[in-house]
């Protein structure tokens, strides 16, 4: 079954968009409504009427322009901004003295917002600054002088424009950030499952040949350091691990990209619970010793695998630290909202500061192979030893738990 590309996009300025289609039809209407109502007070009203129409005209049809950031171009721009100042100038040739010294509306009246708006939207505060600017001079020039009024009119449409286009930017940089966050976390999450399948078999077979070189001398002894230091380069690969560039659309209106792949489910048939006591009895031997409730205990497929390799994982390192004669029991409790799997053994345990000094070296099994593990299926893991008298891994699970896709693998040493 092929991967599946799912693409998750993020935008807050599309509403913005989508908010400026309508106010720009609503305010066309608006303006011819003014007119109408005033149609006898104007001296040229043939001159009011052509503009109308193409007022009428260029706002209907110029809708898609304005449907996202894309389509909305500098040359359109340009033109939308001449036809609301355009009209503002007009006003003084079609509409009578009286009315405009009384301070009556020009022919685009508050149309002319939605083209500034258009600037700030589209290129943030700076452009819409610039297109402010613009109608604010053809408003003065259209009064003749700096009334009170005008300039109530111009600050307001300066201000609300420059506002609007710097919260577009913020808005902006917060969705890169956010895709980039996203990015890293799913990043994070594949280097942690690619390392848990790595420790289980490159870096072990590596550790494998250092040791076995060093002990066999001679050119044996060559291999196992060129093995050793591949090891070292894989578990700093590992461990550190590159995150890729924020992918961004190609449409600024559609914000930033964050693409995440669906991993077909190798257990697709599996729809219902499984009985983890079948995947952990494997375990059960001459040196542990598996105690299980008598009935069976259901649990989400995925959730029980996680949960049984790291039992899986917990074992490996008895064997790999407290010899191959050392004792472990498992003991599985099925209670009403969890359920608790405790691993115990007999061995040394483990020395104060151990498990810190591992990861630090790039030894993460007990970080990625059991506590990782129960982390991605919502559950716990609580390690507990005390040097001399073994160590003890509690992993508690939900009983709801599942774990997501992709996120699987075998059993790691720490």
């Amino acid at each position: 079954m092929p991967k599946r590309e799912r693409v998750m996009t993020m935008s807050v300025e599309q509403p913005l968009w989508r908010a400026l289609t309508g106010y720009r039809v609503l305010t066309m209407i608006y303006a011819v409504g003014l007119f109408v109502s005033a149609y006898d007070k104007f001296e040229r009203p043939w001159l009011a009427i052509a503009y109308y129409a193409v007022l009428a005209g260029w706002t209907l049809l110029t809708l898609p322009k304005v449907a996202n950031a894309a389509s909305c171009t500098k040359r359109f721009l340009a033109a939308d901004l001449t036809i609301a100042i355009v009209g503002i100038l007009l006003t003084r040739i079609a509409d009578s003295t009286a009315r405009i010294e009384a301070g009556g509306p020009t022919l685009p009246s508050i149309w002319t917002a939605g083209a500034v708006l258009a600037f700030a939207i589209k290129g943030g505060w700076r452009w819409a600054a610039f297109a402010s600017t613009l109608v604010a001079v053809a408003n003065l020039i259209h009064r003749g002088a700096p009334t009170r009024d005008t300039i109530h009119n111009v600050l307001l449409v300066w201000v609300a424009s420059i506002a609007i286009g710097y919260v577009v930017e913020v808005a902006r940089a917060s969705e890169r950030t956010l895709a980039r966050a996203l990015e890293i976390e799913a990043a994070t999450r594949e280097r942690e499952r690619l390392a848990r399948d790595i420790h289980d078999s490159v870096l072990q077979v590596l550790a494998m040949v250092q040791r076995r070189g060093t002990a066999l001398g001679g050119e044996s002894a060559e291999l196992g350091r060129m093995a050793g230091e591949q090891e070292v380069a894989l578990r700093t690969l590992v461990s550190g691990g590159l995150v890729p560039v924020s992918r961004v659309s190609e449409d600024a209106a559609q914000g930033a990209l964050v693409r995440a792949i669906d991993e077909p489910d190798a257990d697709d048939d599996t729809t219902g619970p499984v009985d983890l006591r079948a995947l952990l009895a494997p375990y059960a031997g001459a040196t542990v010793t598996f105690s299980e409730p008598g009935g069976p205990v259901p649990l989400a497929p995925e959730a029980a695998r996680e949960l049984a390799a790291a039992v899986g994982a917990a074992l490996d390192n008895v064997r790999a630290h407290a010899g191959d004669g050392a004792r472990a029991w498992i003991l599985v409790e099925d209670w009403p909202d969890e359920i608790i799997v405790t691993v115990r053994d007999d061995g040394p345990g483990i020395p104060e500061g151990r498990l810190a000094q591992a990861e630090g070296e790039g030894r993460l099994g007990v970080a990625l192979s059991i506590r990782g593990r129960l982390r991605d299926i919502g559950g716990t893991a609580e390690l507990i030893s005390v040097p001399g008298q073994g160590t003890e891994v509690e992993l508690k699970v939900p009983r709801a738990a599942e774990a997501p896709k992709g996120v699987r693998g075998k059993a790691e040493k720490r």
